[in-house]
């Protein structure tokens, strides 16, 4: 496999890590280990190990039939595109609404400048359209490709850093696990674990695209398309790891309630980097936890804005279509808009808003893991690139468990 083509492999699996990469990471994760220390890598761990069939099979789907996940859902029943469609347009601007808040709160705190917190979210709003509308898919994997080496060094290094100051009895610390508050918080963590499922249906997109300028005797085998998806969604899960060794060596063993805002737990991230372990640390904290975020953005937007244009192709009856340019920059710029309009009434309390939307998105991962497995197990594609037994009966546990735990959420809810 020569460089081009590893490239090719590795690139919708890069934008995947660089997109899933932040809030999940940056504030549930650090939050998970400042408040039970390590206490939760296991749940964190067992999360990300349910939900990557449902991930992969976006892969698989569009490497085997050349259409979205979109019109698999389609194929499977028409009208559940009537669903998808007014999911995907109550949830998407929430999920950028938050990305956006998260990402202008980090750069705010890190810069230490005094711009007030909406300048900055228009800021970023503007800088990510300026650079998808013209940089497009090829500038976002390049991006994503760099800016997620330099995240991996220096979230590693953050890590290590605090390794000796982690209590590692707070591992295997089960008493989480009967306090109603913690569970609703697992519940929360696992929304955004790694990411929501929805998108899913951006990896079909961004595998679709990735193959789009190859030659019919160029494409890359099923077999090198799912090895690069798999080396990035392990490296979210590591970084995930990261993120908690973070929270619970300078702040869960020093007993220090981590903030509620986006911009105030950054800043106190990295200025107990810099009290504790000196100002090359938290020079690596700062760094990581802005990278998190910039590249998440980027992903995010794209994502949404391109799943938007698959949907209208689909309304136009190109079954299983990807977005022109003209539809995408058309609905980036509509994303923006709208993710401005929801942060705007929902900005006071951050944390609450979080929770909320890692909660309804974690609510909403059952359904779609079910479609997803049943787009690859009963849509029209090649039998050679359906999913194995093995990694179809973790689907099935996966579904299993994400049920289990919506159900839990509603009963906890009602306590």
């Amino acid at each position: 496999m020569d460089i081009r083509e590893l490239q090719r492999a590795a690139g919708p699996g890069l934008i995947f890590a660089g997109s899933a990469i932040g809030v999940s990471h940056l504030v549930q994760s650090t939050r998970a280990g400042a408040m039970y220390g390590l206490a939760l890598v296991g749940v964190i761990i067992l999360i990300n190990l349910l939900k990557y069939p449902a991930f992969r099979f976006g892969v698989d789907y569009a490497h085997s039939t050349g259409k979205t996940l979109i019109g698999g859902y389609r194929e499977l029943a028409p009208w559940l595109l009537i669903v998808y469609a007014a999911v995907a347009l109550l949830i998407a601007p929430i999920g950028g609404a938050a990305v956006s808040a998260t990402t202008a709160a980090i750069l705010g705190a890190i810069t230490g400048t005094d711009i007030s917190l909406v300048a900055l979210v228009v800021g970023v709003l503007a800088g990510t359209i300026v650079l998808l509308l013209v940089g497009g898919y090829r500038w976002l994997e390049r991006l994503s490709t760099l800016l997620v080496a330099f995240l991996t060094l220096a979230t590693l290094a953050a890590a290590a850093i605090a390794l000796p100051q982690v209590d590692w009895r707070s591992a295997v610390n089960v008493e989480w696990s009967f306090d109603i508050t913690a569970l609703l918080f697992v519940i929360a963590l696992a929304g955004f674990m790694p990411t929501a499922i929805g998108q899913s249906v951006d990896i079909s997109l961004w595998t679709l695209k990735s193959q789009e300028d190859a030659a019919p005797g160029e494409r890359l085998s099923i077999g090198a398309t799912r090895g690069g998806f798999l080396a990035a969604y392990g490296l979210t899960s590591l970084l995930a790891v990261c993120f908690c060794i973070m929270g619970a060596g300078v702040m869960h063993s020093a007993q220090i309630t981590p903030e509620s805002g986006a911009a105030e737990l950054a800043s106190q991230i990295v200025g107990l980097y810099s009290e504790t372990l000196g100002p090359v640390p938290a020079f690596f904290a700062g760094i990581a936890a802005f990278l998190v975020m910039a590249t998440t953005m980027a992903g995010a937007f794209d994502g949404i804005a391109r799943g938007y244009g698959a949907l209208y192709q689909e309304y136009r009856g190109n079954v299983g279509g990807t977005p022109s340019r003209a539809n995408y920059a058309f609905f980036l710029i509509m994303t923006a808009i709208m993710s401005f309009a929801v942060l705007a009434f929902l900005l006071e309390s951050f944390t609450t808003f979080i929770d909320l939307v890692t909660s309804i998105y974690f609510l909403l991962t059952p359904t779609t893991a079910l479609l997803n497995h049943l787009v690859v197990t009963r849509c029209e594609m090649d039998d050679e690139h359906r999913p194995s037994a093995g990694v179809r009966l973790l689907s099935l546990c996966g579904i299993v468990v994400m049920t289990a735990m919506s159900v839990m959420f509603f009963a906890l809810k009602a306590v």
